[in-house]
């Protein structure tokens, strides 16, 4: 049984070292610009802290770490829409503000009136991540689908918010 655990945690860390080191397909690089159009380039996916792709600003020695984007369903797995999980690439900036929110998948029955229209995905852009996702209040609500609305704004927050807390660090305190 030990040997069996044993082969099976070692291919799971073999499998994730492999996805990482995967170039980016021309369809996930596009996606990637969508959410965080001002970087010049994205890295591979990285797994650790958490699973999540770099962008950056300039080129060779002077490009720089812009920011970072995130799968939802990645970093908070367990948030559920109406029908499933919806599936969103987010871009978050240095500073914490969101640059971006893509809906690349969901299951939802009133999707096309919710989360699928282009003006669901751009309230996010320019949002802090301390600001309270609060629907109807700074996030526009959409009758019959406030199963949906509820639970994207939440995964959007609390994700933005994980990966903020594992890869940005904090303002240095005022002196």
């Amino acid at each position: 049984m030990r040997i069996v655990c044993f082969v099976l945690l070692l291919t799971l860390v073999m499998l994730s070292l492999a996805i990482a080191q995967t170039p980016l397909d021309p369809t996930m690089e596009a996606r990637l610009k969508k959410v965080f159009p001002e970087a010049a380039s994205f890295s591979t996916k990285q797994t650790m802290p958490l699973p999540h792709y770099v962008a950056y600003t300039g080129s060779g020695a002077s490009r720089t770490v812009a920011g970072y984007i995130f799968w939802t369903t990645e970093i908070e797995p367990l948030e559920r829409g109406y029908d499933g999980p919806m599936k969103m690439l987010v871009g978050l900036d240095v500073k914490g503000i969101l640059t971006g929110v893509l809906v690349v998948e969901h299951h939802e029955p009133y999707g096309s009136f919710s989360v699928e229209p282009p003006q669901f995905a751009r309230q996010f852009q320019g949002k802090n991540i301390r600001d309270k996702f609060k629907v109807g209040e700074d996030v526009d609500a959409v009758s019959r689908a406030s199963i949906t609305i509820n639970s994207a704004a939440k995964v959007i927050r609390n994700g933005s918010r994980r990966v903020a807390n594992a890869l940005i660090a904090p303002p240095a305190p005022a002196k």
